[in-house]
């Protein structure tokens, strides 16, 4: 079934539950907004391939990467059942952090933290959507693995607390990123466009757009979960892997389509530039993360054009 059970995400953006332990970047993630595509004119520049040298058009995602601030650090310990949140600790919350979490008026500092007594560290960030065009005021709070010991992150989190953290501090153009993000949601659907089961002949009883079968037999009392069903299709927590950085910038005119990106807007502030489809809807929050199984190393196209024609 490869994704099983198959039901809504919990929330609209995605949770990492595992980074990329070999990477040495001090920052291993990163979160953005996605605007829209649109394709690109470059020079084709794979060693190998049969239109290297050529001109060829490729399909982009603008994704919009407003910088981020640090809301706090988050310690873990373990036990038999493996890492559990043991303390979080906050720095000065702003106004646009509230908007996102509730908590007491105190400051909370670093004073009387022991990076000893944990065995992991992950850094508290949150978005500034009102930055971008995405058109909202409640920024997304999540985690962002950091590189070293714990003593080291706590270290990063005291001297980078009260700046901001911008996607080209983090990734570079011809990196490859794996993406998080929530697929677009299609609701309660039927098998033949859930899992695929082709129709049944015309003069089927029962319908034709419905299984043949529930299954085998057995006196088990219930059907098997191999069996397709009709149920939630969409909306759900998936990963891309091995997505490749085309563009970093921070000049929004040289993307911005003619009637601006349909359902999105002008993009505002920094942006990427990435090869090929992103998983979810505009305005969508995907989050970036270090690649975990990169197999490869290649060049990006020398870009010559971005197609800024309108999108209507």
């Amino acid at each position: 079934m490869q994704f099983w059970p198959r039901v809504r995400a919990s929330r609209p953006y995605a949770r990492i539950r595992s980074w990329n332990s070999t990477s040495k970047d001090a920052v291993h993630g990163f979160l953005g907004y996605k605007a829209g595509m649109t394709h690109i004119i470059g020079i084709d520049t794979h060693k190998n391939s049969a239109t290297k040298g050529e001109e060829i058009s490729i399909p982009v995602t603008i994704i919009e990467c407003p910088p981020m601030k640090i809301a706090g650090i988050r310690f873990y310990k373990k036990n038999v059942r493996g890492l559990y949140p043991a303390t979080e600790v906050l720095f000065k919350v702003d106004k646009e952090l509230a908007r996102k979490i509730t908590i007491s008026k105190k400051t909370h500092t670093l004073e009387g933290i022991k990076p000893e007594e944990y065995v992991e560290a992950k850094l508290l960030v949150y978005s500034q959507p009102k930055l971008s065009g995405v058109g909202k005021k409640r920024p997304e709070l999540f985690e962002i693995g950091l590189f070293g010991t714990v003593a080291d992150k706590v270290k990063f989190a005291q001297e980078n607390h009260d700046k901001e953290l911008f996607i080209n501090n983090v990734f570079k153009e011809a990196e490859y990123v794996d993406i998080h993000a929530v697929t677009k949601g299609k609701g309660l659907q039927g098998v033949v466009k859930r899992f695929g089961v082709p129709f049944k002949p015309h003069k089927t009883e029962k319908g034709v757009r419905r299984v043949g079968t529930l299954g085998a037999w057995s006196a088990q009392g219930h059907t098997l979960y191999r069996v397709p069903h009709p149920g939630q299709m969409g909306y759900h927590l998936r990963t891309e892997y091995n997505k490749q950085i085309l563009k970093i910038s921070n000049k929004p005119e040289e993307v911005n389509p003619k009637g601006a990106f349909l359902q999105y807007g002008n993009v505002k502030s920094s942006y990427v530039i990435i090869f090929g489809s992103v998983a979810g809807a505009r305005k969508r929050a995907v989050i970036f993360t270090k690649a975990t199984r990169q197999k490869y190393n290649d060049p990006v196209p020398t870009i010559i054009e971005i197609s800024k024609e309108s999108k209507q």
